[in-house]
């Protein structure tokens, strides 16, 4: 039987095909809706969950290594004692030395003359063990220092990272420190905000050091491994470093924020040792 002049017949495949049509967008709708949940949960999870616990992780190392100082023992992760920061008898100071130049103020002249005495560091401290704590005004920063920069036992938890070969703090040399610019604490977040003359303080058992900022390296290849050397100057940028032996500080952190592309590099000179 034909259909009337006019009027549109719907067959019943039209209608099939609709319905597949449908479910199939609101399908699509919906693993869109729950990948952009999952995404942002992610990212909530980098920017915020990571960041806080390792800010709380980092802190509470801060205070146990003050507590353990205070007691004259130097406890590692593990519970065990172990050293200072030094190194014992190597390059960069005289054995049972200070470490530290002549020139350098002691920062204490009211000391008793054994607090004064040069300390003698003990042995190399253990890998990814925490042994001392950097202190930067004005970052308000306040952060463990960790033997060796892996992210997993060291950067990841909210921590500084001490490159392995460079020296210790107080030390001849380069004390030459990494740091994540973002999640995971980010305690370098802030590393441009520094300025020259800016101070750096770095706390171990047996002293404190102080070192200004001197020269900024705002961006270099990530390969341009010169910049933590014992006389740091860049390869990628020779313009910038220094020529003569001396006590340096090193901070490296990624740069641009969020990436991992280029690095940004402070350094300071050592200005002060205070015994403890």
């Amino acid at each position: 039987m034909r259909a009337a002049a006019g009027v549109r017949v719907v067959r019943h495949g039209d209608r099939r095909r609709r319905a597949r049509y449908g479910r199939v967008l609101w399908g699509g709708g919906e693993v869109l809706v729950t990948a952009g949940l999952v995404l942002l949960l992610l990212v909530a999870h980098q920017m915020w969950w990571t960041n806080r616990e390792a800010r709380r992780g980092a802190e509470r190392k801060v205070a146990a290594l003050e507590r353990e100082w205070r007691g004259g023992t130097a406890a590692g992760d593990d519970g065990t004692t172990s050293a200072d920061g030094g190194t014992t008898g190597g390059a960069g100071g005289p054995p049972g030395g200070s470490g530290v130049p002549s020139a350098v103020r002691t920062g204490d002249s009211g000391a008793s003359p054994a607090a004064r005495r040069p300390y003698t560091p003990a042995a190399l401290p253990r890998r990814s063990q925490a042994y001392a704590v950097l202190t930067i005004p004005r970052l308000d920063l306040r952060v463990p220092v960790a033997e060796g920069v892996s992210k997993a036992d060291v950067l990841n938890r909210g921590y500084v990272g001490h490159y392995r070969g460079t020296a210790q703090p107080g030390r001849a040399g380069n004390f030459a420190l990494a740091g994540h610019r973002n999640t995971h604490g980010e305690p370098f977040r802030y590393l441009p905000r520094l300025r020259r003359g800016d101070a750096i303080e770095v706390e171990t058992r047996t002293a404190t050091y102080t070192y200004d900022v001197d020269r900024i390296l705002p961006r270099t290849s990530p390969t341009d491994s010169a910049v933590v050397r014992s006389v740091p100057r860049s390869l990628v940028r020779p313009g910038y470093g220094y020529d003569e032996p001396g006590y340096y500080i090193t901070l490296t952190t990624c740069t641009p924020e969020f990436t991992s592309r280029y690095r940004l590099v402070v350094w300071g000179k050592l200005v002060s040792m205070r015994p403890r």
